[in-house]
């Protein structure tokens, strides 16, 4: 006969399975901070292999029309891609649905059920490259917080 843990850990898988957890990054116009916010946490969810447990979404309320260059050559530094990813807009109902939500230092989110947290980081659209690594360091060591506090640590 399975033990309760046995059992509690198998409805733990099935519900993961059936229902991943939704992390959020948005910011107004979704092409520098909440782009790069995403492209760490596609790396953290597959070094991790929590591909089937955990959906990324990145959106913003006025949109850009391309993800900002410096961007893109920030994250190019660190093995990352982003060339080609358009900015997307956000609803409210997938705010909603989402578990957890960091916003860029552009929003008061009250979100009742939703775990929000407001990351105040500077718009990385028109500042030097310099700038624009702190940035991208600040906002790597903020995603990989997130997935160790969700997920445990590596």
């Amino acid at each position: 006969m399975p033990s309760d843990t046995t059992d509690d850990a198998s409805t733990d898988a099935e519900v993961t399975a059936r229902d991943p957890t939704t992390l959020t990054f948005m910011c107004v116009r979704n092409a520098g901070r909440s782009q790069m916010a995403t492209a760490f946490a596609e790396r953290e969810r597959a070094e991790r292999g929590l591909e089937d447990a955990v959906e990324i979404v990145t959106g913003g309320t006025d949109l850009a029309d391309a993800v900002h260059d410096v961007v893109v050559e920030a994250l190019a530094e660190v093995d990352l891609a982003v060339n080609g990813r358009t900015p997307r807009h956000i609803s409210e109902a997938t705010l909603a649905e989402s578990d957890f939500v960091a916003t860029m230092g552009c929003s008061t989110l009250d979100l009742p059920g939703v775990d929000t947290d407001d990351w105040a980081l500077n718009d990385p659209g028109e500042r030097p490259l310099a700038e624009v690594r702190a940035i991208r360091d600040e906002i790597e060591r903020r995603v990989i917080a997130v997935f160790d506090e969700r997920f445990g640590e590596r």
